[in-house]
């Protein structure tokens, strides 16, 4: 092949492989764009809850021997939460992503935590897992009896703690309306995403 027509050839092929680099790039710049950095087109970074899904009354005691009810929460939502204080793993783990979506913020959400262990969370016990997790005074840690506690879990989908198997480590947002409106397992509850959740829903 003569020389020029070689060379005109290598022109080409080099204009064709720049043009298609170019449409890659611009392409990738489209998916960063940010209609699509929320995790669901809902807008939420959070399961979104069924709109029926039951909010049933609490009737539990907190750490202080205070009586906690949905009825005091009204006109402002607060994060609901499933653990138990001897817990090692995904409770911790759970309460520190809480802590940090409330610091992200930068100001007081309430956070309701609903024991899954009633045998084991003591008062002793509850005490030691919110100062060790620096939740003191910003976390109320219910519990009662199991009888008391059923309905709540059922309404919410969690098993609780048992011998041989682990509890449902989940996280919930309550509206001001007191609806449920999204859920986060532990695996996939980041500060984050649970702080841009507050904020979208008004805390």
């Amino acid at each position: 092949m003569p020389a020029r027509l070689r060379l005109t050839a290598l022109v080409t092929t080099a204009i064709v492989v720049v043009a298609l680099a170019a449409i890659v790039l611009l392409g990738n710049g489209d998916s960063t764009s940010p209609t699509s950095a929320s995790a669901d087109p809902t807008g939420f970074h959070g399961a979104v809850r069924p709109p029926g899904a039951p909010v049933p009354e609490l009737d539990l005691r907190d750490q202080d021997g205070r009586l906690a009810t949905m009825r005091e929460y009204r006109g402002r939502p607060f994060v609901l939460t499933f653990m138990y204080s001897t817990c090692e793993d995904t409770c911790p783990l759970t309460a520190q992503q809480i802590r940090g979506a409330i610091d992200d913020l930068g100001r007081a959400v309430p956070v309701l935590a609903v024991s899954v262990d009633p045998r084991n969370d003591t008062r002793f016990h509850i005490d030691n897992f919110l100062v060790k997790q620096r939740m003191n005074g910003r976390m109320r840690f219910l519990t009662g009896t199991r009888a008391q506690l059923e309905p709540i879990w059922q309404a919410y989908g969690i098993q609780p703690q048992g011998e041989g198997f682990e509890h449902s480590a989940s996280t919930v947002v309550i509206d001001a309306d007191g609806r449920q409106r999204v859920g986060f397992l532990t695996s996939q509850l980041t500060s984050e995403g649970l702080a841009a959740d507050l904020k979208r829903l008004g805390a």
